[in-house]
Protein backbone atom coordinates (compact mmCIF):
# COMPACT_ATOMS: atom_id res chain seq x y z
CA UNK A 1 0.00 0.00 0.00
CA UNK A 2 2.97 2.33 0.51
CA UNK A 3 3.33 4.06 -2.88
CA UNK A 4 6.13 6.48 -2.03
CA UNK A 5 9.02 7.06 -4.44
CA UNK A 6 12.10 9.03 -3.46
CA UNK A 7 12.31 11.37 -6.43
CA UNK A 8 10.46 12.49 -9.54
CA UNK A 9 13.07 10.86 -11.72
CA UNK A 10 12.56 7.52 -9.97
CA UNK A 11 8.77 7.79 -10.28
CA UNK A 12 8.92 8.66 -14.00
CA UNK A 13 11.88 6.48 -15.01
CA UNK A 14 9.88 3.71 -16.71
CA UNK A 15 7.59 5.94 -18.78
CA UNK A 16 8.36 4.70 -22.31
CA UNK A 17 8.51 6.64 -25.56
CA UNK A 18 5.29 7.05 -27.53
CA UNK A 19 2.76 6.90 -24.68
CA UNK A 20 -0.28 9.10 -24.05
CA UNK A 21 0.55 11.30 -21.08
CA UNK A 22 -2.09 13.27 -19.17
CA UNK A 23 -0.86 16.33 -17.29
CA UNK A 24 -2.72 18.29 -14.63
CA UNK A 25 -2.61 22.05 -14.25
CA UNK A 26 -4.09 25.14 -15.84
CA UNK A 27 -1.59 27.45 -17.47
CA UNK A 28 1.18 27.42 -14.88
CA UNK A 29 -1.13 26.90 -11.89
CA UNK A 30 -1.02 23.50 -10.20
CA UNK A 31 1.32 21.94 -12.75
CA UNK A 32 3.53 18.92 -11.89
CA UNK A 33 6.80 20.85 -12.14
CA UNK A 34 9.02 18.05 -10.81
CA UNK A 35 7.62 15.38 -13.13
CA UNK A 36 8.03 17.66 -16.14
CA UNK A 37 11.65 18.39 -15.23
CA UNK A 38 12.29 14.66 -14.74
CA UNK A 39 10.84 13.80 -18.15
CA UNK A 40 13.00 16.54 -19.68
CA UNK A 41 16.10 14.99 -18.12
CA UNK A 42 15.08 11.44 -19.06
CA UNK A 43 14.49 12.47 -22.67
CA UNK A 44 11.25 10.51 -23.07
CA UNK A 45 10.04 11.27 -26.59
CA UNK A 46 7.19 10.91 -29.10
CA UNK A 47 4.66 11.79 -26.41
CA UNK A 48 1.00 12.51 -26.99
CA UNK A 49 0.21 14.96 -24.21
CA UNK A 50 -3.27 15.85 -23.00
CA UNK A 51 -3.39 19.03 -20.94
CA UNK A 52 -5.34 22.27 -20.86
CA UNK A 53 -2.43 24.02 -22.59
CA UNK A 54 1.31 23.60 -23.05
CA UNK A 55 2.79 25.97 -20.51
CA UNK A 56 5.03 28.78 -21.73
CA UNK A 57 8.19 28.75 -23.82
CA UNK A 58 10.62 28.18 -20.95
CA UNK A 59 8.49 26.57 -18.25
CA UNK A 60 5.97 23.80 -17.64
CA UNK A 61 5.17 21.53 -20.56
CA UNK A 62 6.86 24.10 -22.77
CA UNK A 63 10.18 22.53 -21.67
CA UNK A 64 9.20 19.21 -23.25
CA UNK A 65 7.87 20.92 -26.34
CA UNK A 66 11.06 22.93 -26.87
CA UNK A 67 13.06 19.70 -26.53
CA UNK A 68 10.95 18.08 -29.29
CA UNK A 69 9.64 15.39 -26.93
CA UNK A 70 5.95 16.00 -27.79
CA UNK A 71 4.52 14.91 -31.15
CA UNK A 72 0.85 15.64 -30.43
CA UNK A 73 -1.03 17.93 -28.07
CA UNK A 74 -4.68 17.62 -27.09
CA UNK A 75 -5.54 20.91 -25.41
CA UNK A 76 -7.93 23.83 -25.16
CA UNK A 77 -5.74 26.64 -26.42
CA UNK A 78 -2.25 27.64 -27.47
CA UNK A 79 -1.93 30.15 -24.62
CA UNK A 80 1.30 32.09 -24.15
CA UNK A 81 3.55 29.53 -25.85
CA UNK A 82 5.04 30.90 -29.07
CA UNK A 83 7.01 27.71 -29.70
CA UNK A 84 3.72 25.77 -29.58
CA UNK A 85 2.34 28.06 -32.29
CA UNK A 86 5.53 27.83 -34.37
CA UNK A 87 5.71 24.02 -34.29
CA UNK A 88 2.02 23.71 -35.14
CA UNK A 89 2.16 26.07 -38.12
CA UNK A 90 5.41 24.51 -39.39
CA UNK A 91 4.00 20.98 -39.35
CA UNK A 92 6.23 19.76 -36.51
CA UNK A 93 3.37 19.18 -34.06
CA UNK A 94 -0.10 17.69 -34.35
CA UNK A 95 -2.70 19.63 -32.36
CA UNK A 96 -6.23 18.61 -31.43
CA UNK A 97 -7.95 21.69 -30.01
CA UNK A 98 -10.89 20.84 -27.76
CA UNK A 99 -13.34 23.18 -25.97
CA UNK A 100 -12.20 23.54 -22.36
CA UNK A 101 -15.31 22.18 -20.68
CA UNK A 102 -15.46 19.31 -23.17
CA UNK A 103 -11.82 18.46 -22.43
CA UNK A 104 -12.54 18.34 -18.70
CA UNK A 105 -15.57 16.10 -19.25
CA UNK A 106 -13.71 13.81 -21.65
CA UNK A 107 -11.10 13.24 -18.93
CA UNK A 108 -13.75 12.76 -16.25
CA UNK A 109 -15.56 10.26 -18.46
CA UNK A 110 -12.32 8.37 -19.04
CA UNK A 111 -11.80 8.02 -15.31
CA UNK A 112 -15.42 7.01 -14.72
CA UNK A 113 -15.46 4.28 -17.37
CA UNK A 114 -17.85 6.19 -19.66
CA UNK A 115 -16.77 5.63 -23.30
CA UNK A 116 -18.38 8.75 -24.77
CA UNK A 117 -21.04 11.40 -24.14
CA UNK A 118 -23.19 13.90 -26.04
CA UNK A 119 -22.69 17.64 -25.53
CA UNK A 120 -24.17 20.71 -27.27
CA UNK A 121 -20.77 22.44 -27.18
CA UNK A 122 -19.36 22.64 -30.69
CA UNK A 123 -22.36 20.99 -32.34
CA UNK A 124 -23.00 22.42 -35.80
CA UNK A 125 -19.48 23.87 -36.04
CA UNK A 126 -16.17 22.56 -37.35
CA UNK A 127 -15.82 20.73 -34.02
CA UNK A 128 -18.60 18.35 -35.05
CA UNK A 129 -18.51 18.73 -38.84
CA UNK A 130 -14.77 18.14 -39.20
CA UNK A 131 -12.29 20.12 -41.24
CA UNK A 132 -10.15 21.55 -38.45
CA UNK A 133 -6.43 21.41 -39.31
CA UNK A 134 -4.76 18.90 -36.99
CA UNK A 135 -1.40 19.06 -38.71
CA UNK A 136 0.15 21.34 -41.30
CA UNK A 137 2.76 20.41 -43.88
CA UNK A 138 6.12 22.18 -43.98
CA UNK A 139 4.94 24.31 -46.93
CA UNK A 140 1.96 25.62 -44.95
CA UNK A 141 -0.69 23.43 -46.56
CA UNK A 142 -2.96 21.30 -44.40
CA UNK A 143 -1.66 17.74 -44.06
CA UNK A 144 -4.37 16.33 -41.78
CA UNK A 145 -7.94 17.42 -41.02
CA UNK A 146 -10.27 16.46 -38.20
CA UNK A 147 -13.06 14.05 -39.15
CA UNK A 148 -16.80 14.40 -38.83
CA UNK A 149 -18.33 13.32 -35.50
CA UNK A 150 -21.69 11.74 -34.78
CA UNK A 151 -24.46 14.19 -33.86
CA UNK A 152 -27.94 13.71 -32.46
CA UNK A 153 -30.85 15.87 -31.39
CA UNK A 154 -32.03 15.94 -27.78
CA UNK A 155 -35.00 18.12 -26.81
CA UNK A 156 -34.77 19.85 -30.18
CA UNK A 157 -31.10 20.78 -29.76
CA UNK A 158 -28.16 19.37 -31.69
CA UNK A 159 -25.47 17.54 -29.69
CA UNK A 160 -22.11 16.09 -30.72
CA UNK A 161 -20.69 12.77 -29.50
CA UNK A 162 -17.32 13.24 -27.79
CA UNK A 163 -15.07 10.28 -26.88
CA UNK A 164 -13.61 9.85 -23.41
CA UNK A 165 -9.88 10.36 -22.85
CA UNK A 166 -7.71 7.86 -21.00
CA UNK A 167 -3.95 7.94 -20.62
CA UNK A 168 -1.18 5.41 -20.24
CA UNK A 169 0.34 7.66 -17.58
CA UNK A 170 -0.87 10.74 -15.72
CA UNK A 171 1.17 13.32 -13.80
CA UNK A 172 -0.53 15.55 -11.25
CA UNK A 173 0.39 17.99 -8.51
CA UNK A 174 -1.33 18.27 -5.12
CA UNK A 175 -0.82 20.30 -1.97
CA UNK A 176 -0.83 17.38 0.46
CA UNK A 177 -0.81 13.62 0.11
CA UNK A 178 -0.31 10.57 2.28
CA UNK A 179 1.77 7.46 1.72
CA UNK A 180 -1.23 5.57 0.29
CA UNK A 181 -1.80 8.26 -2.36
CA UNK A 182 -4.78 10.19 -1.01
CA UNK A 183 -4.53 13.75 -2.34
CA UNK A 184 -5.68 17.21 -1.26
CA UNK A 185 -5.48 20.16 -3.66
CA UNK A 186 -5.35 23.82 -2.67
CA UNK A 187 -7.71 26.43 -4.09
CA UNK A 188 -7.46 27.00 -7.88
CA UNK A 189 -4.46 24.66 -8.15
CA UNK A 190 -7.06 21.90 -8.12
CA UNK A 191 -8.20 22.73 -11.71
CA UNK A 192 -7.70 19.73 -14.06
CA UNK A 193 -5.73 17.61 -11.57
CA UNK A 194 -8.61 15.47 -10.18
CA UNK A 195 -9.88 14.47 -13.64
CA UNK A 196 -6.36 13.76 -14.90
CA UNK A 197 -5.58 11.62 -11.84
CA UNK A 198 -8.65 9.46 -12.43
CA UNK A 199 -8.08 9.00 -16.17
CA UNK A 200 -4.51 7.70 -16.01
CA UNK A 201 -3.71 3.98 -16.05
CA UNK A 202 -0.67 4.80 -13.90
CA UNK A 203 -0.98 8.09 -12.02
CA UNK A 204 2.09 9.76 -10.54
CA UNK A 205 1.39 12.44 -7.93
CA UNK A 206 3.84 14.99 -6.60
CA UNK A 207 2.93 16.82 -3.40
CA UNK A 208 4.28 19.75 -1.44
CA UNK A 209 3.70 17.95 1.85
CA UNK A 210 3.83 14.17 2.29
CA UNK A 211 2.19 12.92 5.49
CA UNK A 212 1.58 9.58 7.20
CA UNK A 213 -1.66 7.70 6.70
CA UNK A 214 -4.36 9.00 9.04
CA UNK A 215 -3.13 12.60 9.10
CA UNK A 216 -5.51 13.76 6.36
CA UNK A 217 -9.12 14.45 7.31
CA UNK A 218 -11.07 12.02 5.08
CA UNK A 219 -13.63 14.76 4.35
CA UNK A 220 -10.93 16.92 2.76
CA UNK A 221 -9.54 14.28 0.36
CA UNK A 222 -10.20 15.25 -3.26
CA UNK A 223 -8.54 12.29 -5.02
CA UNK A 224 -8.81 8.92 -3.25
CA UNK A 225 -5.75 6.69 -3.18
CA UNK A 226 -7.32 4.11 -5.52
CA UNK A 227 -6.54 6.43 -8.44
CA UNK A 228 -2.88 6.99 -7.51
CA UNK A 229 -0.12 4.43 -8.10
CA UNK A 230 2.96 6.53 -7.20
CA UNK A 231 3.58 9.53 -4.98
CA UNK A 232 6.61 11.59 -3.98
CA UNK A 233 7.44 14.85 -2.21
CA UNK A 234 8.29 17.55 -4.71
CA UNK A 235 10.89 20.26 -4.28
CA UNK A 236 12.02 23.63 -5.60
CA UNK A 237 8.58 24.79 -6.75
CA UNK A 238 8.69 28.04 -8.71
CA UNK A 239 4.90 28.51 -9.02
CA UNK A 240 5.31 31.12 -11.73
CA UNK A 241 2.55 33.53 -12.68
CA UNK A 242 1.77 33.16 -16.37
CA UNK A 243 0.74 36.75 -16.89
CA UNK A 244 0.92 39.37 -14.16
CA UNK A 245 -1.76 42.05 -14.45
CA UNK A 246 -1.70 45.07 -12.14
CA UNK A 247 -3.38 48.44 -12.10
CA UNK A 248 -1.45 51.50 -13.24
CA UNK A 249 0.00 53.37 -10.28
Amino acid sequence: MDKVFKTAREACADIPDGVTLLAGGFGLCGIPENCIRALRELGTKNLTVVSNNCGVDDFGLGLLLANKQIVKMVSSYVGENKEFERQYLKGELEVELCPQGTLAERLRAGGAGIPAFFTPTGAGTAVSDGGLPLRYAADGSVAKLSTKKETREFDGKLHVLEPAIKGDYAIVKAWKGDRFGNLVYRHTAMNFNPMVAQAGKITIAEVEELVDVGQLDPDTVHTPSIYVQRIFKGEKYEKRIERRTTRKS
